[in-house]
């Protein structure tokens, strides 16, 4: 079997078969709140602390300051891991991401093969639209990123905003192509209550869990715990309960 890249989060390996395939490009994509930046977050500290995998977390939105106050408050101590050399916070916007990418002179690359970083993640990757509105050239942006990360054989996960499947169809239909992996994370309300929900809906090269799983999140991250039983319609934002007795729903 193929070594895969484990997240280290709590049921989530269970789902992708054990883990990413190393060197994947994975959309972690979900409305606001979700969790997608504290999934990023879980996988870049737990690959440096269980695993010996250095990474490099790339924001475009949030400042430092946030997320090393958002990791603190499940115990993960970024900057012990910076002073390691084992993780490493850019706040940056997407055009010098770009050109630092494109450079094998750039600080950006001399952090890669100095750290021998392994795990990157790009919050979010919604920023590139600002960049330009020719869908061509959105896509072959996005192509030149995840090639670009993929020649190091870094595993990447790349988080985007959106209700269901994508900011618009259109745009999600151009990141969808050229990723190996996607993460769906959205909310759902059951019994007048909203409850978080994660499917896995591609994974390129790999088997994985097909069903929609429930998670919370909670001191210490994420935590993928059951099934939704008897319900469907989940993913259009109105479940329903199935009727198994009577045979209609």
């Amino acid at each position: 079997m193929t070594q895969r890249a484990k997240t280290g989060i709590t049921g989530l390996d269970e789902m992708l078969n054990g883990g990413f395939l190393p060197g994947s490009a994975v959309l972690v994509e979900g409305a606001p709140g979700t969790g997608k930046t504290t999934l990023g977050i879980q996988f870049l500290y737990n690959g440096a602390t269980l695993y010996d995998e250095p990474g490099l977390l790339i924001s475009f939105e949030e400042f430092p300051y946030a997320l090393y106050r958002d990791a603190e408050s499940h115990g993960w101590d970024l900057h012990k891991l910076e002073d390691e050399n084992k993780l490493r916070v850019i706040f940056t916007s997407p055009q010098v991401f770009l050109s630092s990418l494109q450079s094998p002179v750039s600080p950006l690359n001399r952090t890669i093969l100095e750290w021998d970083v392994r795990r990157i993640v790009l919050d979010s990757v919604t920023h590139f639209t600002r960049l330009t509105r020719n869908p061509k050239e959105l896509r072959d942006i996005y192509t030149m990123v995840i090639n670009g990360l993929k020649r190091e054989g870094i595993t990447s996960v790349l988080t985007s905003e959106g209700k269901t499947l994508g900011l618009r169809a259109s745009e999600q239909s151009r990141l969808a192509f050229v990723v190996d992996a996607i993460l769906l994370m959205r909310y759902v309300e059951i019994e007048s209550a909203m409850q978080r929900a994660m499917i896995v809906l591609k994974m390129r090269g790999s088997e994985h869990a097909k069903e929609i799983r429930c998670f919370e999140i909670r001191q210490g991250g994420i935590f993928i715990t059951d099934k939704f039983e008897g319900r469907e319609g989940l993913l259009t934002g109105s479940p329903r309960r199935i009727m198994m007795d009577a045979g209609v729903r």
